[in-house]
């Protein structure tokens, strides 16, 4: 029997994806609250399996793909998150993500993915779907953060936060000057006037 770990910080939605496993006849299914639990218990348990948020209270869910696709024996891993498809399933993917989902899709979705990638395939959305939209501002947003780096999308959770550049600097080994200069190059990138709107820009799109 497959075994699968679920990897979010909200309970009830870690409760609803054990449920769907355990009734797709997933033997065992454990779960893990964040990043760093999530990262010891695949390490631990070598699941075949594991379902992902990717906005995870302790570590970018960027890095935890990265580790989970380093593992021995290796893990399937099927993002599952609120944040926007059109800026992170290539991310996710380069990661080593083997399949992305919004948590606004059906269930009857998610069954889909979990069966794609279990039978070796991979379960990524057609991002055309998503590049039709109005130029509303979520757009314009979504089409901002996917110009960012992953080094200036985490310092930008990270100031959003509330964390000084010196817990930023010491969390990424590099100087505090560097953390300022990714500070003024994220205000320049993002049409910002400051930390302050850099926080709000994050807040209503899901990156903290």
């Amino acid at each position: 029997m497959y075994r699968a770990l679920v990897v979010d910080d909200h309970p009830f939605i870690r409760a609803s994806v054990k449920a769907l496993l355990v009734g797709l006849g997933f033997g065992v299914v454990w779960e893990a609250g964040n990043g760093a639990q999530g990262l010891q218990w695949a390490s631990e348990r070598a699941p075949d399996l594991v379902i992902l948020e990717i906005l995870l209270p302790d570590l970018d869910g960027l890095d935890v793909i990265a580790q989970l696709a380093h593992l021995a024996p290796p893990c399937k891993v099927l993002v599952l998150t609120a944040q926007s498809a059109q800026c992170y399933v290539t991310r996710c993917r380069k990661a080593g993500a083997a399949g992305f989902l919004s948590k606004c899709n059906a269930l009857d979705e998610l069954v889909k993915g979990v069966k794609t990638l279990m039978d070796g395939y991979t379960f990524f959305p057609d991002l055309a779907t998503h590049a039709v939209r109005p130029r509303d501002v979520q757009s314009t947003d979504d089409e901002l953060i996917a110009r960012l780096s992953e080094r200036e999308l985490s310092i930008l959770r990270q100031l959003s936060l509330g964390l000084s550049n010196k817990q930023i600097g010491d969390a990424l080994q590099i100087s505090n000057k560097t953390v300022s200069t990714y500070k003024t190059r994220l205000i320049e990138k993002l049409n910002v006037k400051s930390v302050v709107y850099l926080a709000e820009f994050a807040r209503r799109n899901h990156l903290v």
